[in-house]
């Protein structure tokens, strides 16, 4: 099928999943009270215990949320590709003259639509509590594009966990296992020097920790040395290993 027609059948998928968003409001405001709940709890629970020499906590913290955010959205994406292998309506698709890359396609980029949404929503949040961004409005923009990337990449992950999973409950546990680890150990919450020597390694270098400090330089005026374009090589890599492994899986599930 010639890319055109590959094209307009993924947006028609991205269509089918953006009108279902009024039509189940839930969706989108439970994917909003996690990432607040995390806020309002690091913010005014933790934030008091943790040392950030140079900077405030709530200034420190939001940049690792709003990549946070966006890395669970990997989940969503993975629940709802499993939903609908449950229900059939994977099937059905099958049975139509599309390109089968549009399911997988049309449902990667819907889910970054609402992480897009998702994220302003957490940067008003943000505000509210008192963050006070210091970048220029060209850097906050390479900021949310990079987010953008990150949402994208690892919603990619999702996608391979629910093509991999019998079950949506799986897909659901399998979601967040191997989140967990990225997330909490990394710079997102805690600088990452108060680590033990041997996960502080792991820390420093895993791609959560560049797309946190990539965001944190960019929000907040600091150096940013290599972590735009280190950002850039994970989430590329990510992607270009996801896609060919999420097309394979979906071509043996629909065998």
């Amino acid at each position: 099928m010639n890319p055109a027609r590959a094209m307009r059948d993924s947006s028609i998928i991205l269509w089918r999943q953006l009108v279902q968003l009024p039509r189940i409001p839930e969706v989108l405001i439970f994917a909003l009270i996690q990432p607040v709940m995390f806020v309002l709890l690091f913010r005014y629970v933790f934030g008091g215990a943790i040392a950030t020499p140079g900077e405030s906590y709530v200034n420190y913290l939001m940049p690792g949320i709003f990549a946070q955010t966006v890395a669970f959205g990997a989940v969503a994406s993975g629940i709802g590709l499993a939903e609908d292998l449950r229900r059939g309506i994977i099937d059905r698709f099958r049975s139509l003259p599309m390109a089968r890359s549009a399911v997988l396609v049309g449902r990667t980029v819907s889910d970054l639509v609402r992480n897009l949404v998702v994220v302003t929503v957490m940067y008003v949040v943000g505000v509210l509590v008192g963050f006070r961004p210091e970048g220029s409005w060209s850097a906050q923009l390479l900021a949310f594009l990079l987010l953008l990337l990150t949402s994208f990449a690892f919603s990619w992950i999702g996608v391979v966990i629910a093509l991999s999973m019998k079950t949506v409950e799986a897909v659901q546990s399998a979601g967040f296992i191997w989140l967990f680890p990225l997330t909490f150990a990394s710079s997102a919450f805690v600088p990452t020097d108060t680590m033990p020597t041997w996960l502080q390694v792991f820390a420093d270098n895993q791609p959560f920790t560049i797309v946190v400090n990539a965001e944190r330089a960019l929000l907040l005026a600091q150096p940013v040395g290599d972590y735009i374009w280190l950002t850039l090589a994970w989430m590329i890599g990510i992607t270009a290993v996801m896609i060919p492994l999420a097309t394979r899986q979906y071509r043996r599930r629909n065998a």
